[in-house]
């Protein structure tokens, strides 16, 4: 069953990788789809796990252990409970069922506009204009998203396959989108040409494409002319604000522009180097603009990240508070400042108003993924383990490349009492987390969070190998002192772990909700250098 078709009130669309429901989009896997279309096909029957596996793999030597998975990713994209089936239930020695309703889709269903827009390629004589390609690509996105007749990929999860030469219409797929738009930029002095085609995942053709050569002054305008291209040619009607919208331009001033593109692409480093300049940039920004709205949301996510993890300093909590209050005041319809002041509130334990203003960047953006990230860790931190989990799983949704939200999400299952969706979803991490490290070897984050999930899943060789990779790379950063006394914590190694706990706090960790509800720790807390040092934050 290759076709869309319906199981209960979900939409399932197996060319596309994703499930909906009342606009809730899902990615789901490809080969864990695939199952789910094989049980389709033999609705109400019990499938033997080798029926199963010989269908979806038949080439291939797969163990139980993958189909498990699969069936895991199922019942945690349909919310299913293994114990108190709706969809797929488990006939013991046997096989699984599809117990839900299946019905082929109506034709006449209208299907809602998706695109992806992926990186822009620089095609500059000197290779030089990477953060210029990005910026561009970004602006589209971010000029697209405002509509509301359109589903627009994140930009994390289209820039992943920045680089790759991979079929577009594959992408697509990946993506869960119906359309891609892609393109190239040369940029010479005062010269911009910028080359687009707009191309539909069904069948690879061009719906439509374009060329423009323009003075460097005219950069807002393209973005514009092409978002307006692909609004017509999608066929989707716009409100009169959303008109306004597209035609707003982030600055006049088109050097303070070249600063926070360059910044830009500083902040998606993810490191504390990058931040720092990443922040030079944004102020220089600022300095030839002082009503630059982005630049001040830019500033406010530096300082948030700088603040989380590179030694807690109060100038960069007031720093985050300050510009993030600047950005909002300049753009109330920024998504993104919106975000930023939610990160800002929450690193200062205003809870509520956080949660206000990652509410309010949802409704602007619902592709937002850092919305829904950092919503999730607000809840977290203050106890909300359900709440956390469904915010996490919607930014698994809107970024299903992204490694943190499923390892954060497994510790929450545990907690909560499902160990088969709390292993599916670290292994999912870890698959991740092993994809990052192929691209970047240094990522410290990327390291202790993959150790953590290595360690949760009883693997603690490799897991402590992962994590003392990570205090190689960064030893003084109090975030990665904490985590890394998590994998401690796991892999038994109690006395390390509260050594390693109390370095983070002389370096500055502040976050008391974490050691308090993190159950990575439970191990330590009776003991009392533990009790004494929660006394300290």
């Amino acid at each position: 069953m290759s076709r869309e078709f319906r199981i209960g009130e979900w939409l399932v669309e197996p060319n596309l990788n994703c499930i909906t429901r009342g606009g809730r989009r899902i990615s789901v896997e490809p080969k864990v789809i695939d199952v789910l279309a094989y049980l389709a096909e033999y609705p109400g029957e019990v499938l033997s796990k080798e029926q199963i596996i010989q269908a979806v793999w038949p080439d291939t030597h797969v163990s139980d252990e993958v189909l498990r998975y699969s069936i895991s990713e199922l019942r945690r994209a349909f919310k299913d409970d293994a114990r108190n089936p709706r969809i797929i239930q488990t006939i013991s020695r046997r096989g699984y069922r599809l117990i839900a309703q299946v019905s082929k889709k109506s034709p006449t269903a209208a299907s809602v506009g998706s695109i992806a827009v992926l990186a822009f390629v620089d095609l500059s004589a000197a290779k030089d204009q990477e953060y210029f390609c990005d910026g561009i690509s970004e602006e589209i996105m971010d000029n697209l998203t405002r509509l509301k007749g359109l589903r627009v990929a994140s930009r994390t999860s289209s820039f992943a396959f920045k680089g790759k030469s991979e079929d577009v219409r594959a992408i697509g797929r990946k993506l869960g989108v119906t359309t891609v738009l892609e393109g190239s930029v040369r940029k010479a002095e005062n010269h911009l040409r910028i080359s687009v085609q707009l191309i539909s995942v069904g069948d690879g053709c061009h719906l439509w494409s374009a060329r423009y050569d323009r003075e460097l002054k005219d950069v807002f305008a393209i973005q514009d002319e092409i978002a307006r291209s692909i609004v017509a040619t999608l066929k989707i009607t716009l409100s009169p604000q959303e008109t306004v919208a597209l035609k707003k331009a982030p600055t006049s001033d088109l050097k303070a522009y070249d600063y926070y593109l360059r910044g830009r692409q500083f902040f998606y480093q993810y490191t504390r180097k990058g931040m720092e300049f990443a922040l030079k940039m944004f102020s220089q920004a600022i300095e030839l603009d002082p009503e630059f709205a982005r630049a001040y949301a830019g500033i406010a996510d530096c300082c948030s990240f700088l603040y989380m993890y590179a030694g807690s300093h109060d100038k960069h909590l007031d720093q985050a508070d300050t510009s993030s209050r600047k950005a909002l005041d300049l753009d109330m319809d920024s998504a993104e400042a919106h975000a930023s002041r939610g990160v800002a509130l929450s690193l200062k334990s205003n809870y509520a108003g956080a949660e206000k203003e990652f509410e309010a960047a949802i409704r602007l953006d619902p592709g937002l993924f850092e919305a829904w990230y950092f919503y999730a860790r607000t809840c977290f931190a203050q106890g909300k383990l359900e709440k956390a989990l469904q915010m996490y799983e919607k930014s698994i949704e809107v970024n299903p490349q992204d490694y943190q939200a499923p390892l954060l999400c497994a510790q929450i299952y545990s907690d909560l009492g499902y160990p088969q969706e709390a292993e599916a979803s670290r292994r999912r991490g870890i698959k991740a987390v092993e994809a990052k490290l192929k691209l970047n070897p240094d990522d410290a984050r990327a390291l202790y969070m993959g150790a953590n999930g290595l360690a949760a899943l009883g693997e603690y060789e490799k897991s402590l190998e992962w994590a003392n990779q990570a205090l190689r790379i960064d030893s003084d950063e109090p975030m990665v002192l904490y985590n890394v006394a998590c994998v401690q914590s796991l892999a038994r190694k109690y006395d390390q772990a509260l050594d390693t706990l109390e370095k983070s706090v002389k370096k500055g960790l502040k976050q008391k909700g974490w050691p308090q509800h993190d159950s990575n720790l439970d191990p330590l807390r009776k003991l009392p250098r533990f009790k004494q040092l929660l006394k300290q934050l």
